[in-house]
Order: structure tokens, then C-alpha cells, then sequence
């Protein structure tokens, strides 16, 4: 019968520090963007995604104005417009994501 060994208790890893692997780089980007900076270059990639956002956000609110209003016939087509304007944002992420794959492709 084979009597194991020393146990060595070691630290796996240290919340403090970042983790170090070999090859990796921890960050990706050199120069982080800010939030603006960054929902800048996004709106001007996809203009589309905004522009669909505002109109959910534009028919779920009149919707909800008409709702409190008991306008039930205005209420009901505002939220009818209010899913067709969030597959139109759907459509819009999904086709710029597309776009912006094949320009990635050498």
C-alpha cells in the first residue's frame, strides 16, 4: 500500500488580483470608451436599433395614456404597434449584427 504524500494547501487564485494566464492579455481594448462614446458609434453603426426603440417606447407609453384614458380601441392599437415596432427593432439588431459579421470575414 502506497502512504500518500505531503498535502500542500495552496491559494487557487486571489479575488484582489486579476488572474494571470499565460498568452492573455486581461484587457482587450487599449483606449476604453466611455458610455457616450460608445452608444455614439453604435447608434452610428445601426441606426436603426434607436430608432426603433423610441417607437416601442413611443406606443407603449400612448398606449398606457389611452389605456388610463379607458380609450380600450386606442389602447389596443398602440400595443398592436408596440410589437410590430419591437420586431422591427429585432429585425434591425439581427441584421446589423449580419452586416457587421461579414465585414469582419477577410
Amino acid at each position: 500500500m502506497v502512504t500518500p504524500g505531503p498535502v500542500i494547501l495552496e491559494v487557487p487564485f486571489e479575488p484582489s488580483k486579476p488572474v494571470v494566464i499565460e498568452g492573455l492579455s486581461p484587457t482587450v481594448y487599449r483606449n476604453p470608451e466611455s458610455f457616450k462614446e460608445k452608444f455614439l458609434h453604435k447608434t452610428h453603426e445601426n441606426p436603426m436599433v434607436p430608432i426603433g426603440c423610441l417607437a416601442t417606447a413611443a406606443a407603449l407609453t400612448y398606449g398606457l395614456y389611452s389605456f388610463y384614458r379607458s380609450d380600450s380601441q386606442r389602447s389596443q392599437l398602440m400595443m398592436r404597434n408596440r410589437i410590430a415596432a419591437q420586431g422591427f427593432t429585432v429585425t434591425a439588431l439581427l441584421l446589423g449584427l449580419a452586416v457587421t459579421t461579414m465585414k469582419s470575414r477577410p
